[in-house]
Formats: structure tokens, C-alpha cells, sequence
């Protein structure tokens, strides 16, 4: 029982299962807006699994595909595969087990979300392969996240409204534009390895800029989306907050200063994410 728990626990460190924040609750912004408040606790609780699942999926297939690459690379060659955590046939044999939940949950849904479902997978899996092939791979990973508010609104509705889309374009944006600066840190690697990526490319100072205009792209888009849907006060605060946050995110790091990068990264992008579900929901509680 330990050795199952230990294998679980890294499991799950892994695919930094944590950090399904970010998609989330964009996800759940749609599922709200699709259902016009509350959908059944059944369609909830299928969005939930399906996006935890495809998640899950795309993390160890990523890890599986990239163990080589991870164990060539000084900051990440003590992830679970390279540092002989778990074997690649474990983690293989997880990213299939992720793969069938997640079909099993789109099937529960409706019809629609089982036809795609295929190419949900195929975007997330695709990704990993990317960086191999264009320095534009930080915008597959974007469209990896981005597409989980039209996959929701599809879960509610059994079809796609155009609108729903630019909150996945502005999610993608999101995501590919601080993938773009979470690639500076792995510059000269990607270099010596043949990889693909802006920093690499373009260098990181035209990489940050990059990243800047991605973000300001994004935060106008999700201004059309307001208009789209109607924000009241509510929302409009939403979309306010999650300008000032980009921009203490970009104040804290610089091309000569990536020190502090992860909390850009990592917790206040959870914090942007969970900003905006917290007030669009309040709009809809409150003018619906």
C-alpha cells in the first residue's frame, strides 16, 4: 500500500494536477454563461471529469514524450520518468487510462462532445511534438487550454455559439503568451537540443515582447467578449482586474530578472483565472 501510494502521489506531481486552475475555470465561465446560470449537477460533474481527465492525459503524454529530452536538461532532469521515479510503460499505460475517461465522459455528454473528443485529444497530445517543429509550438499549448471554453459551452449546449470562441482565442493567447516566457529559462537548451521555441528563435528580449503582445491582445478580446455577452459592472471589474493583474505579472519579471518567474507563472496566472470566473458568475447572479 505504500509503494501504491508513493506511485500515486508522484503520479500526481507529475502532471501537476494543481494546476488544472488555469484552464478551469475559464471552463466553468462558459458552462455558466451556456447555461445561464447552473447547469445539472450531472453536466457539472461531467465537465469536471472530462477536464481533469484530458488534462491528465496531455501532462503524462508530455512527460512520456519528452523523457529524453527532460534528462538532457538541467532543470528538468529530476521529473518522475528521467529520475527513475516511474517507468515511461507506467506513464504510457496512465495517459491511456486519462484518454478513455475522458471519452467515457464526453460520450455521457452528448453526442457533439464524443464526435470531438478525438480532436480535443489530438491538439492536446499534438502539442508535445510541436516544439520539434516550429518555434510557434507555445501557441498549440495555448489552443490546448483555450479550447476548454468551447468544449464546455458544447458539453451545456450540444452545439457551438460563435461567441464562445473568442474567449478561446483570448485563453490561448493567455497561455501561449507566458509559455513564450517560461521558455526564456530553457534558452540555451533548446539551442544545443534543435528545439523550437520564440526565446530561442528570436532571443528573449524579443521574446518578452512578444509575451506583451500576446497578453494585450488577449486582455482585448476579452473586452469584445464582454460586449458579446453583456457584462454589467460585475464583469467589467473582471475584465479590469485580470489587465492589472497581467501587469504586475510582467512588472515582476524581466529579460534580467526571471527570478521570479514560477509566482508569475504559476500562481498569480490560478489567481487571474479564478478572478474572472469569481466575477463573471457574480454578473450573472445579479443581472440574470
Amino acid at each position: 500500500m505504500q509503494k501504491l501510494w508513493d506511485k500515486t502521489r508522484t503520479t500526481l506531481e507529475m502532471i501537476k494536477w494543481e494546476h488544472s486552475i488555469f484552464a478551469l475555470p475559464f471552463a466553468l465561465t462558459a458552462t455558466l454563461l451556456a447555461a445561464r446560470g447552473l447547469p445539472s449537477l450531472r453536466t457539472l460533474l461531467l465537465i469536471l471529469l472530462a477536464m481533469v481527465s484530458a488534462r491528465s492525459c496531455a501532462m503524462a503524454f508530455n512527460r512520456w514524450a519528452d523523457a529524453d529530452l527532460d534528462g538532457a536538461n538541467p532543470r528538468t532532469k529530476m521529473r518522475a520518468i528521467p529520475a527513475g521515479l516511474l517507468s515511461r510503460q507506467f506513464v504510457l499505460g496512465f495517459t491511456l487510462l486519462a484518454a478513455l475517461i475522458f471519452i467515457l465522459a464526453a460520450a455521457a455528454l452528448n453526442r457533439l462532445t464524443l464526435y470531438l473528443a478525438p480532436v480535443a485529444l489530438a491538439v492536446l497530445l499534438g502539442y508535445s511534438y510541436m516544439k520539434r517543429v516550429t518555434r510557434w509550438s507555445h501557441l498549440v499549448l495555448g489552443l490546448a487550454l483555450g479550447i476548454a471554453p468551447s468544449a464546455a459551452w458544447i458539453a451545456v449546449r450540444g452545439s457551438l455559439d460563435p461567441r464562445i470562441i473568442v474567449l478561446t482565442a483570448a485563453v490561448m493567447l493567455w497561455v501561449g503568451g507566458f509559455d513564450v516566457l517560461y521558455a526564456c529559462q530553457d534558452f540555451e537548451h533548446d539551442r544545443q537540443a534543435g528545439l523550437h521555441s520564440i526565446p530561442q528563435a528570436m532571443g528573449v528580449n524579443a521574446a518578452f515582447w512578444t509575451a506583451r503582445l500576446m497578453h494585450a491582445t488577449m486582455l482585448g478580446l476579452l473586452v469584445w467578449f464582454g460586449r458579446l455577452f453583456q457584462f454589467h459592472t460585475a464583469g467589467w471589474i473582471g475584465v479590469a482586474a485580470v489587465g492589472l493583474l497581467l501587469g504586475y505579472e510582467h512588472a515582476i519579471v524581466s529579460p534580467r530578472d526571471m527570478r521570479r518567474l514560477n509566482a508569475a507563472f504559476f500562481t498569480m496566472n490560478g489567481v487571474i483565472a479564478m478572478v474572472f470566473l469569481a466575477f463573471v458568475a457574480t454578473d450573472l447572479l445579479l443581472w440574470s
